[in-house]
C-alpha cells in the first residue's frame, strides 16, 4: 500500500502551498476532515479588508476576513498564516455571535489542553499556535454550517528599506484557495513621515494615491469579485540626510502593554543617504567561495556562475577582490587578492565561465584559503561570501573543528557571509560560520533562482559606507540593547536597533564609524519620551529580538533550563508565541471547578511571528543587511 495515501489532505494542501508560494502568503483556513468526509470543500472569503498605518518606517496592520463555510456540516479548521519575519502580533480576534473574543497568552501545553476541553464540550475557542520558521496556526471552531466565521489579525513590523526606498508587502495570493471570488478586498495604507515623501507606487496593483501635504499620503486598492493571485506592493521614498537617524521611544505611561517597570523602551532606525558621492563609499576587499561539488550540477551552478558575474560586474574602484571554487581541491582564481581593475575582472569572469560542478565538499580548506588571504587595510570592511549546498565530505569534516579553524584563521573583523543552497546543507555549521563572524546566513530554497538571490544579496553589501559602527546613547543609559553586535553599514539599507532605557529626557545619540580609514562622530538629539502616537508596539518588538537572541542560543548550544524559562517569561509577559507559550481565545464560559474562563472582551493580548530566528541574521531586522526580522 503507497504511504502517501496516509497523509492528511490538509498536510498536502499545506506543503503545496509552501512549495508554490514563493514568498509570504495571507492567512487562510483549512477544514479539518470529518470521519465520512475526508476532503471538506475549501472555504469561500465573503471579505479581506486590510488597513494600514506606516509612521516613521513602522507599519501597523490590521486583516479583517469572513469566511463561509457552504457545506451542510459544521466544521473546525486550522487558519494558517506566516507573517513577515519581523512581525509582532497585537491582536488575533474570532468573533462569535457577532462579538469579538480575543485572546490570552498561556503555556503551551496548557493552552491545548484547555482548547481540547472545550473541542469536547462544543464551546467556542481558537488556539493560536506557533509552528516554526515564521508560520502559525490557529485552530478555529466551529466554523458553522453554512454560516460564516470571521477573524481580525493586527502586527506591527519595521517595513524594509531597500535602495532608498521603503517597501511595503502584503500577501494576497492564497485567496486562490478560495472556493470562489471574494466579494469585495482592499488593501488602504495611510503613510506618515517626519520627512517630506517622495515617489509611492505599486507594481503590483491600480492604486489611488491621495497626498495631504508632504509628509502625509493614503495608498488605496478596491476591487470586487475576484480572487487575488498575486501580494500587494507599494514603494515610497523620502527625502535623506547624509546618515539619517530616528528614534522611537515608549515609556510604560504610554500604553497599558508595556513591561518591564518603569524603564523605557526604544526603536532606533539608522540609513545613510543614497547616491552618496564617490568619495564617501567605503572599498572592500571581497572573496567569493563557491561550491562546485558533484550536486551543484546543472541549473544551480549555471546560476550560481551568472551571480558571480553579476557580482564581478558591480565591483566598486578601489575593491580588492579573489574567486575560490572548490569541490575536493580547493582552486582559487589568484593567489591572493587582486585590485578590481578591468583586466582582471575580465580574467575573472573568463575564469568564471570554466567553473564546473564535480567531486566532494571540502568546506574547511576553501574557507580557511579565503581567510588566509585577508590582509587588512585602513578603512576597507573586509569580507568572505560563502555558498553551498551540503555538508562537508572531504578533509576535515567535524563541525567543531571546522568552527575552531575558521575562528583561529580570521583576520580582524573580517565578515562572513553565508548561502545555503537547498534543503541538505548544515545550517547549524553555517549559521555558527556566519553569525560567530560578524555576517549574516540566507537560505535559497528548492525552486528559487539562486541568482536573482545571490545577486539581490550582494547588490545590498557592495557599497560600505560606514565601519565599525558604535552607538552612545548618552544621558539615557540604553541597556538590554539589540542586536549586540552593530553590522556595517551599506548604501541602501539601514540598521535597526531595539532597547531598553533608563532615564527619559532629550539626550544626544552619538553614532561612531569609520570611514576611509578616518574616525567620524554623528550626533543626534533624540528624544526618550514616550509621546510618539501608535508606539505601543516597540516594547512587543523589542521583546522578540530578545527571545530572537535565546531561541538562538537554544538551536546552537542546546536547551536548558535558564533559557527556556525565560523565553517562556518573556513570552507571556510580552504576548508572544514562542515555541513554549501558545495563545487561545475563548468564551467566557465556567470551567470545571467553577473557574471563569478569564476572558475579558476589552483586553488585548497578543502573539508575535517569531519564526525559529538567526542571531545576526540576513532576516533579522537588527541588522543592515537585506531582509526584516529579529535582530540578536
Amino acid at each position: 500500500m503507497n504511504a502517501h495515501r496516509h497523509t492528511p489532505w490538509w498536510l498536502s494542501v499545506l506543503v503545496l502551498f509552501l512549495v508554490a508560494a514563493p514568498a509570504l502568503a495571507d492567512g487562510f483556513i483549512v477544514p479539518s476532515p470529518l470521519p465520512d468526509v475526508p476532503r471538506p470543500p475549501n472555504l469561500a472569503v465573503r471579505y479581506h479588508h486590510v488597513d494600514v498605518t506606516i509612521r516613521n518606517g513602522v507599519a501597523t496592520t490590521h486583516i479583517d476576513q469572513v469566511f463561509h463555510n457552504d457545506f451542510g456540516r459544521e466544521l473546525e479548521g486550522t487558519y494558517i498564516f506566516p507573517l513577515p519575519e519581523d512581525a509582532a502580533v497585537s491582536d488575533f480576534t474570532m468573533w462569535l455571535d457577532g462579538k469579538p473574543l480575543t485572546g490570552r497568552m498561556l503555556a503551551k501545553d496548557e493552552a491545548r489542553r484547555i482548547y481540547e476541553s472545550y473541542v469536547r464540550k462544543r464551546i467556542d475557542p481558537a488556539l493560536l499556535e506557533y509552528v516554526g520558521r515564521g508560520m502559525f496556526q490557529a485552530r478555529v471552531f466551529p466554523i458553522p454550517a453554512r454560516g460564516d466565521k470571521r477573524i481580525e489579525l493586527s502586527y506591527s513590523q519595521v517595513v524594509p528599506f531597500d535602495a532608498g526606498l521603503y517597501a511595503y508587502r502584503y500577501p494576497l495570493n492564497t485567496e486562490r484557495f478560495s472556493s470562489r471570488p471574494l466579494e469585495e478586498v482592499s488593501v488602504r495604507v495611510a503613510i506618515e513621515s517626519p520627512a517630506p515623501l517622495k515617489a509611492i507606487y505599486s507594481p503590483t496593483h491600480e492604486v489611488d494615491v491621495q497626498r495631504k501635504g508632504e509628509t502625509r499620503a493614503t495608498a488605496s486598492y478596491e476591487q470586487k469579485g475576484v480572487k487575488p493571485d498575486k501580494d500587494f506592493h507599494l514603494y515610497f521614498g523620502v527625502s535623506e540626510k547624509d546618515f539619517g537617524l530616528n528614534l522611537l521611544a515608549c515609556t510604560p505611561e504610554v500604553t497599558e502593554k508595556a513591561k518591564g517597570g518603569a524603564d523605557g523602551f526604544f526603536l532606533l532606525m539608522l540609513a545613510p543617504k543614497t547616491g552618496l558621492e564617490e568619495s564617501r563609499k567605503l572599498a572592500k576587499d571581497i572573496t567569493f567561495v563557491l561550491d562546485t561539488s558533484g550536486s551543484m550540477a546543472g541549473e544551480k551552478i549555471e546560476q550560481a556562475r551568472d551571480a558571480l558575474k553579476f557580482a564581478l560586474g558591480n565591483l566598486n574602484p578601489g575593491d580588492r577582490f579573489n574567486l575560490i571554487p572548490f569541490s575536493g581541491d580547493v582552486e582559487p582564481f589568484r593567489p591572493e587578492l587582486v585590485p578590481a581593475t578591468p583586466a582582471a575582472i575580465k580574467a575573472a569572469r573568463a575564469f568564471v565561465e570554466e567553473i564546473q560542478a564535480r567531486g566532494g565538499t571540502n568546506i574547511n580548506d576553501a574557507l580557511l584559503a579565503a581567510l588566509r588571504q585577508q590582509a587588512p587595510r585602513p578603512g576597507a570592511p573586509a569580507m568572505v561570501v560563502f555558498l553551498t549546498d551540503g555538508l562537508p565530505t572531504v578533509g576535515v569534516t567535524d563541525v567543531k573543528q571546522i568552527l575552531a579553524n575558521v575562528e583561529k584563521a580570521r583576520v580582524g573583523e573580517t565578515r562572513l557571509f553565508v548561502f545555503g543552497v537547498g534543503d541538505d546543507v548544515n545550517t547549524h555549521l553555517l549559521d555558527r560560520l556566519s553569525g560567530g563572524n560578524g555576517g549574516v546566513s540566507e537560505y535559497v530554497r528548492p525552486g528559487e533562482d539562486l541568482e536573482v538571490k545571490v545577486s539581490s544579496f550582494y547588490t545590498k553589501i557592495a557599497t560600505p559606507v560606514l565601519a565599525n559602527l558604535e552607538l552612545d546613547y548618552g544621558g539615557a543609559e540604553a541597556y538590554d540593547v539589540y542586536p549586540k553586535r552593530l553590522p556595517d553599514l551599506f548604501a541602501g539599507s539601514q540598521v535597526l536597533v531595539f532597547g531598553r532605557y533608563r532615564h527619559s529626557g532629550r539626550f544626544d545619540v552619538t553614532l561612531k564609524g569609520s570611514v576611509g580609514g578616518n574616525l567620524r562622530r554623528f550626533t543626534y538629539p533624540a528624544d526618550f519620551v514616550g509621546e510618539e502616537r501608535g508606539s505601543g508596539f516597540i516594547p512587543r518588538l523589542w521583546a522578540t529580538r530578545k527571545v530572537g537572541t535565546l531561541l538562538d542560543e537554544i538551536r546552537l548550544h542546546g536547551q536548558n533550563k535558564e533559557l527556556v524559562d525565560e523565553v517562556t517569561r518573556l513570552g507571556l509577559e510580552y504576548g508572544i508565541v514562542t515555541p513554549y507559550t501558545s495563545s487561545l481565545v475563548e468564551e467566557d464560559v465556567r470551567l470545571d471547578g467553577g473557574a471563569t474562563g478569564g476572558f475579558r472582551r476589552s483586553q488585548t493580548t497578543g502573539a508575535a511571528a517569531m519564526p525559529v530566528p538567526k542571531a545576526d541574521s540576513a532576516r533579522r531586522g537588527g541588522a543592515g543587511y537585506p531582509g526584516g526580522g529579529f535582530g540578536g
